[in-house]
Order: structure tokens, then C-alpha cells, then sequence
């Protein structure tokens, strides 16, 4: 979500402009693909617990998310780029 927010609000204060060829879509499904970035919270997860019960349900979690992230990030880019055909 931060992507896609900061990306909105940067073109809506007019500090950029979105490219002719990317719509809000895209930069959505980008956004998710970001949420594929798993390796520093299963760090933090490692310092900030001794449970191995807490350490083990964290990582599980975390994969899943990734596993979400970019199961949906693929999907949104899949449906929103246009393929284009080779002749």
C-alpha cells in the first residue's frame, strides 16, 4: 500500500507525473509485488522473540503473506499489462 499511496500522492501534488504508458493498476499491482519482501521480518521476528512456539506461527504468517503479495501482484499485472504479440 505504501508504494501505490506515496506514488498517488506525489503525482497529486504534482512533484511527478504518472508515465503515459502506466495507469493506477499497474502501480497497484507493483505495490503488491512489494509485499513479497519477507526476509527482514522474519529477521525482527528472530531479535525481538525467544519463543520458539511465537518464532515458528511468525514465520509461517510471513510466508503466507509473501505468498498472497504476490500471488495477487501477479495476478494484477497479468489482467492489467498488455502482452504484446509477436508476429
Amino acid at each position: 500500500m505504501g508504494i501505490f499511496l506515496l506514488t498517488f500522492l506525489a503525482v497529486t501534488l504534482g512533484l511527478c507525473k504518472l508515465p503515459t504508458d502506466l495507469n493506477w493498476k499497474s502501480i497497484l499491482g507493483v505495490g503488491l509485488l512489494a509485499g513479497i519482501g519477507f526476509t527482514m521480518s522474519i529477521f525482527v521476528t528472530l531479535l525481538a522473540f525467544d519463543n520458539e512456539t511465537i518464532i515458528n506461527n511468525s514465520k509461517l504468517v510471513i510466508l503466507i503473506s509473501s505468498l498472497t503479495a504476490g500471488v495477487l501482484g501477479f495476478i494484477m499485472l497479468k489482467v492489467t499489462l498488455k502482452t504484446e504479440k509477436v508476429s
